[in-house]
């Protein structure tokens, strides 16, 4: 676990990725995994299907490390679903790595991937041990699976729908069977999920960007509240259906701001151009003076080109990430923790000593690495940084599959943005406003509604929140 004192930023919980009809199944969905590797980095795992029985491995570490020719090769088949993992919630152990495999009683077989988090999983999984259910994982993927078991629907998409509309909260589902994939939004699309076609086969991501890697064409985004099933010999093609009554679109902010990868769309959105419209928006509502303008890497470098851009100041490197500190970076000394920072970025001298530096970054969580990062800028010869954030204040909790603090750790909860602005040592401090942001990442089919969950900056949750908890670190989803 990386150590929370330097590396002060959000989390994204996971990622998941599937694929209906190809004779590579494994190497495809490696390659799938290996796309959305940013989206988790504690374990990998993959399910394949040859139609006869499943073949799967899972494990600790990035996908290159779980992965390698000899297992692949012993995973043949031609439809499969892979899974990368961040423990957002759901302990750090091999045991909640996904996809999970279970039995059900009339498809045999099951397994399941997702990426999200339910807001009633406690008050679900009290109920099941009541009638005598047995965990295993502390993951909210096996609540689900024990909701599908436990139905008495005849026909599987029946009893996933049935589950599905008994829980509450983000999540985007894959479930394979020997038979067929089922996938499933949410009704919010709080997390994204695409699908997208090679050659005959069907491809499943919770980003575009995987499609680009392995040569698919990106068909759509997969809809809030529709089951689709798809049978593994395509005799039947696709079949949709809504489980749930429509409700308003709430698809995560900060999937633009800083989760996806700038090569991935969005519901037809580009993330690249959605955080260069973020930095212009930045611009129009607070302009400054200054030489440079430079983005902590990498999430907030297109923002940066954006900000600078509509300033008409140079963008420059600043800043240089280093991007083999990773998952070595676990157990450093106190003298390391205090100049932890450094181990991750580096300042560039020549381009911002003796320079008014307009320093972008898409968040302040707690405000430790802001601060250090602008004492590095400093002491590397900047005269005056100004800090400009592509998002609203991060003001509460996340429930939805965000690894954030408890509210009382972000710094947003109960300072201004003045006193932010003095505890992270900036000459200036600015945040885009809600209106701005929704304004600059507004969806082509967007009219009345934003579209976009907003309850970290304003608290308004799109779903009940009752039996919630914070998405936190070693909390409880897949």
């Amino acid at each position: 676990m990386r150590d929370e004192s330097v590396f002060d930023e959000l989390k994204e919980e996971c990622g998941v990725f599937g694929v209906v009809g190809h004779p590579d199944a494994a190497q495809l969905t490696y390659y799938g995994l290996h796309a959305l590797q940013h989206r988790g980095q504690e374990s990998a795992g993959m399910v394949v299907s040859a139609g006869t029985g499943f073949r799967y491995h899972r494990s600790m570490g990035l996908v290159n490390e779980v992965f390698n020719d000899d297992i692949l090769q012993g995973m043949a088949g031609h439809s499969a679903i892979g899974h990368v993992r961040y423990s957002t919630s759901g302990e750090s152990l091999l045991t909640n790595a996904q996809p999970l495999v279970f039995h059900h009683q009339v498809v045999g077989q099951l397994a399941l991937a997702t990426n999200g988090n339910l807001v009633n999983a406690a008050s679900l999984k009290e109920a099941l041990e009541q009638e005598g259910a047995v965990f295993h994982t502390t993951s909210d993927t096996e609540v689900i699976a024990r909701l599908i078991a436990r139905s008495r629907q005849e026909k599987l998409e029946d009893a996933v729908q049935e589950a599905l509309r008994q829980l509450v909260g983000a999540y985007a589902l894959l479930i394979l069977t020997n038979d067929c994939l089922l996938v499933a939004q949410d009704p919010h699309g709080l997390r994204p999920l695409a699908m997208g076609m090679l050659g005959d086969a069907y491809v499943f991501s919770s980003e575009t960007c995987a499609f680009d890697v392995v040569g698919a064409e990106t068909l759509r985004a997969v809809q809030p509240g529709e089951l689709i099933t798809i049978d593994l010999e395509g005799r039947k093609g696709v079949k949709s259906r809504t489980f749930a009554s429509p409700a308003p679109r709430a698809v995560c902010s900060f999937e633009y701001i800083y989760f996806a990868r700038p090569d991935s769309d969005i519901d037809g959105i580009n993330v690249h151009m959605a955080r260069k419209s973020l930095g212009r928006r930045l611009y129009r509502e607070s302009p400054v003076e200054a030489d440079v303008v430079t983005g902590v890497p990498d999430s907030s470098t297109s923002a940066a080109i954006g900000f600078a851009e509509a300033a008409g100041i140079p963008y420059e490197l600043g800043l240089i990430k280093n991007r083999y500190v990773g998952r070595t970076f676990i157990q450093p000394s106190q003298e390391l923790r205090e100049q932890g920072v450094k181990m991750k970025l580096s300042a560039v001298r020549k381009v911002v000593e003796g320079k008014r530096v307009v320093m972008i970054d898409d968040s302040i969580v707690r405000g430790t690495t802001s601060r250090r990062i602008v004492k590095m800028l400093k002491e590397a010869g900047a005269t005056a940084v100004h800090v400009r954030i592509s998002a609203p204040p991060v003001k509460y909790s996340c429930f939805y599959g965000i690894d954030t603090s408890d509210r009382k750790q972000l710094i947003a909860a109960d300072h201004t943005v003045e006193e932010i602005r003095k505890l992270i040592g900036a000459d200036s401090l600015s945040f885009l406003s809600e209106e701005g942001l929704v304004e600059a990442v507004r969806r082509p089919q967007e009219t009345e509604t934003c579209g976009h969950c907003l309850a970290c900056f304003n608290g308004n949750y799109p779903t009940a929140i009752e039996d919630a908890k914070p998405v936190t670190t070693g909390g409880n989803v897949g």
